[in-house]
């Protein structure tokens, strides 16, 4: 309770928080802001089909469901910024820019500007021709002129969501893209756990149902431990003179964490399992139509998404981290891994322990990922509670949770307050003041 007092004594800190949730309130208002042209009862049941446009939803925080002025949500912003970060490997010119500083990620954030338009331009027309054909629309709709109007409309909702995000990194607390997500999920938490209510039947007793809300909580616990867990590599650092000076050597240690990909890979895995089926929605074509039942469900679509998972834990790693920098940023400073020679001996050898645990993260991420088809289809559970207490929800609420608080703590501690670590915070406060 004193951390939590800490934080009414710090006027800047309490204004961030507090312009943090008026902009995500703004957003939230803006997500039953309906576009016009649709049937709000028909796109709701598209939207439940199992089909892509069940992760957009997800990801919109219910705007698709509502076919909102939000639709698109943010995804949009997150698929171009993927992109971005995909083509300064290949291409040597962007990495180089990249690695310009302050400059060069103005530069990065504005081309990420550019590709979210043209993105919510593509998906906008996308869209409006899928539910035209789908006749889910209202009468006396359609045509170019709803193209038009649909496109600029979502367009400009997804441009005013990145606005608020951006915003929010830079006035509030926290990542705003990470909080915008996180509100939408957390804002469906109230709904599902009255589903699960209404069908507690299915679980036997109330004692069952207290039981699945226990089994929520330990998986929630599981998770903070493995986005907490993380390989410590020990680095020395030589001693220095610098003028008159000289500075003992230090130690240090590199961190690697378990889940170095975060929430991509079940995002990217999800979507490529899921685009036949929405292609089978817009395209009567037999072979398509069997192709989606077989990836629906079952033993097929459970290992091929596993499948998925792990590929893409080890693809965006690679892309998100390299070794060879990493090593030549500790030579750089005169550091070195003890046993290992500096340059590339120590680039290999932090890429074979990133190899290792990357293994154990992809595990751990798809196993947390299975949670909802397994909790489906074995013990009955409500579908809107199983997709929101787990797999990628979970993994988004608990991870957006620890940065932020994460980022609240690290204002406190730099002001000589104690933060929600209690005794951690006391030590560094001692730290300071030697």
């Amino acid at each position: 309770m004193s951390s939590l007092g800490n934080i009414t004594k710090l006027p800047e800190l309490r204004k961030r928080i507090v312009f943090t949730i008026l902009m995500l309130g703004i957003y939230r208002i803006g997500v039953y802001v309906p576009s016009p042209g649709v049937n709000p009862e028909a796109i709701q049941r598209l939207v439940s089909q199992g089909t892509v446009f069940g992760i957009f939803n997800l990801f919109s925080g219910g705007a698709l469901e509502n076919f909102s002025v939000f639709a698109l949500g943010i995804m949009p912003y997150i698929s171009a910024s993927i992109i971005l970060q995909l083509l300064t490997v290949v291409i040597p010119a962007l990495e180089k820019i990249q690695k310009e500083g302050e400059s060069g990620r103005k530069k990065i954030t504005q081309w990420t500007r550019y590709g979210t338009i043209v993105l919510s331009v593509v998906q906008g027309l996308g869209i409006s021709y899928g539910l035209e054909q789908q006749g889910v629309l209202l009468p006396g709709t359609g045509g170019i002129s709803f193209y038009f109007m649909t496109v600029i409309t979502l367009a400009a909702g997804t441009s005013f969501i990145m606005w608020l995000g951006e915003q929010i990194t830079e006035r509030g607390i926290g990542n705003g893209i990470s909080l915008i997500i996180f509100a939408g999920i957390v804002t469906r938490i109230p709904g599902a756990m009255r589903d699960a209510w209404n069908t507690k039947e299915q679980f036997g007793s109330l004692l069952g149902f207290l039981l699945l809300i226990a089994f929520i909580v330990v998986v929630i616990g599981a998770i903070i431990f493995c986005e907490r867990g993380q390989r410590r590599i020990p680095i020395q650092y030589a001693k220095r003179v610098v003028g008159r000076k000289m500075f003992t050597g230090q130690t240090s240690h590199l961190p690697l964490k378990i889940n170095t990909a975060g929430v991509i890979p079940p995002i990217f895995a999800s979507s490529i399992i899921l685009f036949p089926a929405t292609i089978a929605q817009f395209v009567k074509n037999p072979k398509i139509q069997a192709l989606a039942g077989s990836l629906a469900s079952g033993w097929l679509h459970t290992a091929l998404y596993i499948g998925l998972i792990i590929f893409f834990c080890y693809f965006y790693t690679a892309v998100s981290f390299n070794p060879a920098d990493v090593a030549d940023n500790i030579k750089k400073y005169g550091g070195f891994i003890p046993g290992i020679r500096p340059g590339k001996s120590t680039a290999d050898y932090i890429d074979r322990v990133l190899s290792r645990i990357t293994l154990g993260g992809a595990l751990y991420v798809a196993a947390i990922c299975v949670l909802p088809e397994i909790l489906i289809t074995r013990f009955g559970i409500p579908q809107s509670l199983a997709v929101t207490f787990g797999g990628t929800s979970l993994l988004i609420v608990v991870g957006v949770a620890m940065d932020t608080v994460a980022q609240m703590e690290s204002y406190l501690l730099t002001r000589n307050y104690e933060g929600f670590l209690g005794a951690k915070a006391g030590k560094f406060k001692a730290r300071r003041a030697t």
